[in-house]
């Protein structure tokens, strides 16, 4: 009967440390001023934040850069290690909760001295061995919840950190996606420079050949080799262009600078269907903003933990083991030793510290509060910013094409009027320069259109994010804080 009662008056002291008084504020989601709408809402937009977009532009090598840079960059890699940092930071002040245990074992061999104060007895001589066996354990029971404070602010540095990776991995391949659209601008804006090169190559020997016949003049000619050579010197310029954009590209995908393989031209990529969602919709697709939620619950935390320090701290310690002079002896009854102690501690002067600490707790709540709240907005701007601008960029490319058609029509018939003898040679270099500017100002805005799609999935965020995150091959379940080996199961979110 007495033993059960120890163990039932054990059992409820653990009970009580483990649902005992909580202090600091529990923590609960700010309210958050959501418009109803995005300032440009799309009237033709799907529900696709969930898919894998990229996939939209139809372009097969496209999609196997994505999933490379997934597997073999180095931000990801660093992200994924940073979640196993925090994952260890999180058992190590976990494990404050449960009581420490340990064992030891010694053997030693000793001589006093004779001639000391403390005399030798006349049946032991000065050598003696020692055996000692032991087994310790300590508790501080968490009566006024610092440690499941603390616990709880870990988990969430946890969850932000996994938030954070899937946050690089949003920009990894929204990164991805933008650098390779802007290669085959690069190499589109390439071709249009090599043709027209050509053909005013081709204009420069006619010059020449009617200029040594008598038929035109020099200064018609040296207007001719102008225009070629301002042409040709955009060539260089864009191969150089070209060769960074690989490099750059190379880097994001894990790999030493080199070349790219190429899919599809500018021209024949896919056009992405604009996501559909609402402002709220937000708090849970963006992983940047799930993690400065993550981050003011962790600094939310804190605060219970500072005010617990001005409380008593209550620890067991207990001891049982073994002592004798003989090895075949430290087993018997006569060797056993065993001690109980529990301690309390209670701060009565120190100085300011503890509310000195409780002021940090709460200055830094109030620091992850508002960047919490910023990021909020931010967000909001950013899908705003990417839907107007994709709006805005696909009635420029249409107006641009336009643009480019008309300019077409007007070299051709300069060129015409010109070899008629209706006009100078300066309205067709003219019509020319004007063409060449406009294919390659059209170019830049296809570009511009596409990245704009890339940047509004990336604003948006969504269900995407996990997919991209399982293609990745140091892809872990973090968000569970799974126990480590011999570990009890971890506490649930709030931990009580």
């Amino acid at each position: 009967m007495r033993r059960s009662l120890r163990t039932l008056t054990a059992a409820s002291v653990l009970a009580f440390s483990l649902t005992g008084c909580l202090l600091g504020p529990n923590y609960q989601r700010p309210a958050v001023d959501t418009p109803a709408t995005f300032r440009f809402q799309e009237g033709e937009a799907a529900d696709l934040a969930n898919t894998e977009w990229w996939k939209q532009f139809d372009d097969p090598v496209l999609n196997d850069l994505i999933a490379t840079a997934l597997a073999d960059n180095k931000d990801v890699k660093v992200a994924a290690a940073r979640v196993d940092q925090f994952l260890g930071q999180f058992w190590s002040t976990r494990s404050a909760l449960l009581p420490q245990v340990g064992a030891g074992f010694s053997a030693a061999r000793e001589r006093v001295t004779q001639a000391g104060p403390t005399p030798v007895f006349a049946n032991s001589g000065p050598i003696f061995n020692d055996f000692q066996a032991q087994l310790n354990a300590s508790w501080e029971i968490d009566l006024f919840g610092r440690n499941r404070r603390l616990t709880e602010s870990a988990r969430a540095n946890l969850l932000s950190t996994e938030e954070g990776r899937r946050a690089t991995i949003l920009s990894l391949v929204s990164s991805v996606a933008s650098s390779y659209i802007a290669l085959l601008s690069l190499d589109h804006q390439l071709d249009i420079a090599k043709a027209t090169t050509e053909s005013r190559a081709e204009s420069v020997h006619v010059f020449d050949l009617r200029f040594k016949g008598g038929e035109v003049s020099q200064m018609e000619l040296a207007q001719s080799q102008s225009e070629y050579e301002a042409s040709a010197a955009t060539i260089p310029q864009l191969e150089a262009q070209i060769a960074q954009q690989e490099d750059a590209l190379s880097v994001l995908l894990g790999h030493n600078p080199g070349p790219i393989l190429r899919g599809r031209d500018l021209s024949a990529l896919g056009e992405p269907q604009v996501p559909a969602g609402l402002p709220s919709d937000l708090l849970q697709r963006r992983p940047d903003l799930r993690q400065a939620e993550q981050d003011l619950v962790a600094a939310n935390a804190l605060i219970g933990a500072a005010r617990a320090l001005y409380f008593p701290t209550i620890s067991l310690t207990g001891l049982l083991g073994t002592e004798s002079s003989q090895f075949s002896s430290l087993f018997t009854g006569p060797s056993k030793l065993w001690a109980f102690a529990g301690s309390v501690t209670q701060p009565i002067f120190t100085g300011g510290n503890i509310t000195g600490q409780v002021k940090q707790a709460e200055a830094q709540q109030q620091q992850a509060l508002y960047t919490y709240q910023k990021a909020i907005q931010t967000a909001f701007q950013e899908v705003d910013d990417a839907l107007i601008s994709s709006q805005k960029l696909r009635e420029q490319l249409v107006i641009q094409q336009r643009q480019v058609e008309a300019l077409r029509t007007y070299s051709r018939m300069a060129r015409l009027r010109y070899e008629g003898g209706y006009t100078s040679y300066i309205e067709v270099l003219d019509a020319e320069r004007s063409l060449f500017n406009s294919e390659l100002s059209e170019t830049q805005t296809r570009q511009a259109v596409l990245t704009a799609y890339v940047s509004l999935y990336k604003a948006m965020g969504g269900g995407w994010v996990i997919d991209a995150e399982k293609m990745t091959t140091q892809q872990t379940s973090r968000t569970d804080a799974q126990p480590a080996p011999g570990d009890a199961p971890a506490p649930a979110e709030n931990v009580k």
